[in-house]
């Protein structure tokens, strides 16, 4: 039987079921649950009260309930929903997580909060839970695939608002959950068929700010344990949920997307494989803009140089990163400046930490800097022809800088550092991930909890992956 004479769900539903993980893929998924444990470190070091993951954090514990699923880094157990909803949204508050192209999504952020959650209330071995991480990020990514259409030179659900990543994720992510719940492929097709009624989120939050988009991968995990749990309880799903004459493609993207991005190869090909680490804890359709500004930067372009700047980017992006020009120019929050190409650019001319830019370069210290404001008032963001022809396969920017003598500056950018062409190396990664935490650990403590991931694998239980990792 062809993959044309079974339905989406019920194809991936037995891949879901039925895979196997080649060495390689295994290896690759404890970098992911290494990433996000460094992002959701980090994301505590902002102990706002209206921080959104210390918002979430209370509203679970007024949910109450007992269960045996960790929060990281507070030394809390809450139930499996609870702490999915938490550690998703810490792992998605520094928009420092893994990306894939062409869907530009953030796959990780929903499906190790979710999968872990499970398996550590469950009682199953790491084995188990880098197979489901494995699932859940694949299904993600194949059906933000899915919505990538060349004649849009976009992702058909960025182009109508909507966020793939929160989307895409939830199914994803229930997967995996009823993978561990023990479901066979019939329950594994019902939990991806009720979470395709849970997913949501638009990204109006990235043009002109607010907090709730920090909350989506949250929202994900939390829906995807719930739908999951739902499958295990009895509750089913349509067996034409995605390509149902109302069902989640013709919902979403208006029956616009590529089925075969969604199965060809799948269990064969892992596009998790090719899921890229972020290198700066910014929106990805700013890197390739810090890329070029630090190169010009190392071959000695000063801040007090600069006249102006015109920083080219695809079309799709530049709504994100360059508009409204008056709220890039000047962004009303730390978070909102990270959805921002002039105060990257700035930022990284200026002189960044970490890998280039790093968290220091968005705090409430650095984002009040006007020298730093100053100069990304010189930044105009323009569409590019180049960059949109390569987009969303790859990042990319020209930088086109006069100076204050008049003479011309440029660098262009084809794929940006972490990117598909540019992935970084695993030392990199390591040195994001201690970077990160070490904000809120010992460094002792740090490296501990680095080394049990490594061993993943190989753990008998992850309950007590995360004891070494508590703040304070």
């Amino acid at each position: 039987m062809s993959s044309r004479d079974t339905t989406i769900v019920a194809a991936l539903a037995d891949f879901a079921a039925d895979a196997e993980l080649p060495e390689q893929v295994t290896a690759d998924v404890t970098g992911r649950v290494l990433d996000t444990f460094g992002n959701c470190l980090a994301a505590q070091e902002l102990t706002d009260p209206a921080e959104p993951h210390e918002a979430v954090l209370r509203m679970a514990e007024r949910w109450g309930g007992v269960g045996g699923s960790s929060v990281i880094g507070r030394g809390l157990s809450l139930p499996a929903p609870s702490a999915a909803l938490i550690n998703g949204t810490l792992a998605h508050a520094l928009d420092f997580d893994d990306t894939h192209l062409p869907s530009v999504l953030h796959p990780s952020a929903s499906v190790v909060p979710a999968c872990l959650a499970v398996a550590e209330s469950a009682g199953l071995s790491g084995a188990d839970l880098c197979r489901a991480v494995a699932v859940g990020d694949e299904i993600t990514n194949r059906l933000g695939m899915a919505s990538y259409l060349p004649e849009v030179r976009n992702s058909v659900f960025f182009e109508k608002g909507w966020h793939a990543t929160s989307i895409c994720g939830t199914v994803g992510a229930a997967a995996g959950a009823a993978l561990l719940m023990g479901l066979a492929a019939d329950g594994i097709a019902h939990a991806m068929g009720i979470a395709a009624s849970m997913g949501a989120g638009v990204i109006e939050a990235n043009r002109t700010g607010g907090t709730v988009k920090r909350v989506h991968c949250g929202w994900a995990a939390h829906a995807a344990v719930v739908a999951a749990t739902m499958a295990a309880e009895g509750i089913t799903g349509p067996p034409t949920v995605f390509e149902g004459r109302f069902g989640f493609f013709e919902a979403f993207l208006d029956g616009r997307y590529d089925r075969d991005a969604i199965t060809d190869g799948l269990g064969e090909q892992w596009e998790l494989l090719r899921t890229v680490y972020k290198p700066y804890p910014s929106n990805h359709f700013t890197h390739p803009g810090i890329d070029a500004a630090l190169a010009l930067r190392a071959q000695g372009l000063r801040p007090e140089d600069v006249a102006e700047i015109e920083l080219g980017v695809a079309a799709a992006p530049l709504r994100t990163i360059g508009e409204p020009h008056e709220e890039k120019v000047r962004p009303r929050t730390p978070y909102h400046a990270k959805f921002s190409g002039p105060y990257t650019v700035a930022s990284a001319l200026i002189g960044g930490g970490g890998l280039g830019l790093h968290l220091d370069d968005f705090t409430e210290a650095a984002f009040r800097d006007e020298r730093r404001l100053e100069l990304a008032a010189k930044v105009r963001v323009v569409a590019d022809e180049e960059c949109s022809e390569e987009f969303p396969r790859a990042f990319s920017a020209v930088l086109r800088v006069r100076t204050v003598d008049g003479s011309s500056l440029e660098h262009r950018v084809h794929s940006s550092r972490g990117g598909p062409e540019h992935p970084l190396t695993f030392d990199e990664l390591r040195t994001k991930y201690a970077l990160n935490a070490s904000r809120v650990l010992t460094p002792e403590a740090a490296s501990a909890l680095a080394e049990e991931v490594r061993g993943l694998a190989t753990r008998a239980k992850v309950g007590g992956l995360l004891d070494t990792a508590l703040i304070g």
